[in-house]
């Protein structure tokens, strides 16, 4: 018996210590005085201070963030409409349309980067903030679409059949009924699409601009001239506004239950 509950709290351990223990490493480090990330020579906030000084990363930083909105909102209506369109209809190719829409979360990314970089050279479009909006959407259709397309088949169509025997006409059904009840998939869908090209590196490199940077290619550039901590604080201050944006939501949520009973 103690074997059995012993185990399960070992594993539990090891895991969480996996996934923290690199981002306590981060943190710890960005306080460290030293330049070198693995030597550490004492205290300091230097390198926050450095940080807010440094006027091209908080740049990138606002590109990254922006293209992230735009391009995750752009891929919400899109991949919505989609899932609806796709739900609704008969078509004998439907499976094959489905399958072709998935093809960006299949390709491997550097053969996108490729595509995409011909494709718009061909087309003789400026590389930057555009050409990155539209790859950027390419990409985050398909994870919006799997999510409301799952969250409408499991949509209990009696709700439906009630509101037109009520009276409601298609368009009251989808505004009143449908929609906010396939809204949590929707943002779903929207927060998944925004980490994914917050975090995109390996697309974002062949398609930017000379005058164009986002946070993550900003990063990779400076391996070749050495990580500082400096990166740390980055990281660590990203990291504080994760921690108290899901705060943020859980008390949100928490306050809506509340209130509903």
């Amino acid at each position: 018996m103690k074997n059995r509950t012993v185990l399960p709290n070992i594993y539990l351990g090891l895991l969480l210590a996996l996934m923290y223990l690199p981002i306590a490493i981060v943190i710890i480090y960005s306080f460290n005085a030293s330049r070198v990330n693995a030597v550490w020579d004492g205290f300091t906030l230097s390198w926050y201070k450095e940080l807010f000084r440094d006027r091209a990363m908080f740049e990138a930083l606002r590109n990254s963030l922006i293209l992230a909105a735009l391009s995750s909102l752009a891929a919400a209506v899109i991949g919505t409409l989609g899932a609806f369109g796709m739900s609704r209809s008969n078509l004998k190719t439907g499976k094959v349309l489905e399958y072709i829409s998935m093809m960006p979360i299949m390709v491997p990314e550097i053969i996108l980067g490729m595509v995409f970089l011909a494709f718009f050279s061909l087309l003789g479009l400026p590389f930057g903030m555009l050409t990155l909006m539209i790859a950027h959407t390419s990409f985050s259709i398909p994870y919006v679409y799997l999510i409301v397309k799952s969250r409408l088949a499991g949509l209990n169509k009696s709700y439906e059949e009630a509101a037109r025997d009520l009276g409601a006409n298609s368009a009251q059904v989808l505004r009143d009924i449908i929609f906010p009840l396939v809204l949590p998939g929707i943002l779903s869908g929207v927060l998944l699409s925004l980490a994914m090209s917050f975090d995109d590196v390996i697309i974002s490199v062949f398609i930017t601009g000379v005058n164009t940077n986002t946070l993550p290619i900003k990063i990779y550039s400076q391996i070749k001239t050495g990580v500082t901590p400096k990166t740390n604080a980055l990281c660590t201050l990203l990291f504080a506004a994760t921690i108290a944006l899901e705060l943020a939501a859980a008390w949100i949520s928490r306050l809506r239950a509340s209130r509903e009973t």
